[in-house]
């Protein structure tokens, strides 16, 4: 498998930017998840409390990838990018 060009994953974390409307939450929540596991790699760090909803599906979305190679993670989320962009009719750049 080709490796990513650092650039276009790069380039996608600017683009998810200029979506005309913001995504659904569990779309949010995928974007997340890739973009922390193809940056970071697995999950670390402690599960916020019970009480931080917000942070518990985070980590529970970056969690869901463990295990995930960083390269897979940003072709993920690239390929995700691109789909919401041509979803939205904004896909200018690739």
């Amino acid at each position: 498998m080709a490796q990513i060009a650092a650039t276009e994953f790069e380039q996608a974390t600017l683009d998810v930017q200029t979506l005309p409307e913001r995504p659904d939450n569990d779309t949010l929540l995928r974007l997340y998840g890739l973009y922390k596991q193809g940056t970071e790699g697995d999950v670390h760090g402690n599960k916020p409390g019970f009480f931080d909803y917000v942070g518990s599906a985070k980590y529970e979305a970056w969690e869901r990838l463990r295990g995930t190679a960083q390269e897979i993670a940003q072709r993920r989320y690239v390929t995700l990018v691109r789909e919401l962009l041509d979803e939205a009719g904004g896909a200018t750049r690739r």
